[in-house]
């Protein structure tokens, strides 16, 4: 009787927002960063909700039949003022950038049972990746971030051990990075790599096994400050540019993180 419910079930879903207090929910864009970091260590929440629940399926089924999936995640405010308040249009910072990066670097880490995982809504909408306004259109840190992360589509996920140093808020403290890695068809190694530490960068250190890689290269994501967004006067001011903050020695790469910032490093 056990195996039968496997037969019916393509995936068990689950979802998570990064709410700090549903009653009060937040500005999207004034911000403090008591708040940034409240909202960033519900995001981690997320590794420990799929590490729990693949604990439980992989007792029940350990052949992985069954996908676990992500059918909601993101960040979640106040609407946006003189909006109608039931439709949740929401702006979108760097603060959000921050989310999605670690956020798909967990899904992409337990690729082995997440094998589905959605924004609740595209645009206009919570954890949007395009806002638009009449016949205008905004691409949002969110979006960058997903862009940046496509180099991992249909490539193989490979184990990296990551220690690293503390973000620290009062007396509470979150993963400062947070980082997945994943080798494509035509051998390229891609590795992104997340600080959500507001304002100390990250000197990080990866040993490479396995394969010789001769150059190295990456794009960034990053602003001047957390609270910074595209807006449909200034729709560039978060874009990502190319990165120069690593070096690579025979067997290792050598990465500096600035402050909130999404990095995504390409190894030939």
């Amino acid at each position: 009787m056990r195996d039968i419910p496997l037969k019916m079930l393509d995936g068990i879903s689950i979802h998570h927002y990064s709410v700090i207090d549903w009653s009060k929910k937040s500005d999207a864009v004034q911000f403090s960063e008591e708040e940034y970091f409240k909202t960033i260590k519900q995001a981690y929440r997320m590794e420990k909700m799929i590490a729990g629940n693949c604990a439980i399926m992989d007792k029940y089924d350990p052949k992985k039949k069954v996908a676990l999936v992500v059918d909601e995640w993101g960040g979640w405010y106040e609407s946006e003022p003189n909006t109608n308040g039931a439709i949740l249009y929401q702006q979108n910072t760097m603060r959000d950038a921050m989310i999605a990066g670690l956020t798909l670097n967990i899904f992409n880490n337990h690729a082995d049972r997440v094998r589905m995982a959605n924004l609740a809504q595209c645009i206009n909408v919570l954890q949007a990746v395009i806002l638009t306004k009449e016949e205008k259109m905004i691409l949002t840190p969110t979006y960058h971030v997903m862009e940046m992360y496509n180099v991992h589509q249909d490539a193989v996920l490979l184990p990296l051990q990551l220690t690293t140093q503390k973000y620290l808020f009062g007396k509470d403290s979150v993963d400062a990075v947070n980082a997945s890695a994943s080798r494509d068809k035509n051998g390229l190694l891609h590795i992104s790599l997340v600080n959500v530490h507001a304002t100390n960068p990250q000197n990080i250190k990866i040993k490479i096994d396995g394969a010789i890689y001769k150059t190295v290269t990456g794009r960034i994501l990053q602003s001047g400050k957390l609270q910074d967004c595209n807006t449909f006067e200034k729709p560039g001011t978060v874009a990502p540019k190319p990165f120069s903050g690593a070096r690579l020695g025979t067997d290792e790469l050598d990465i500096t993180l600035p402050p909130f910032s999404v990095v995504v490093l390409e190894l030939k």
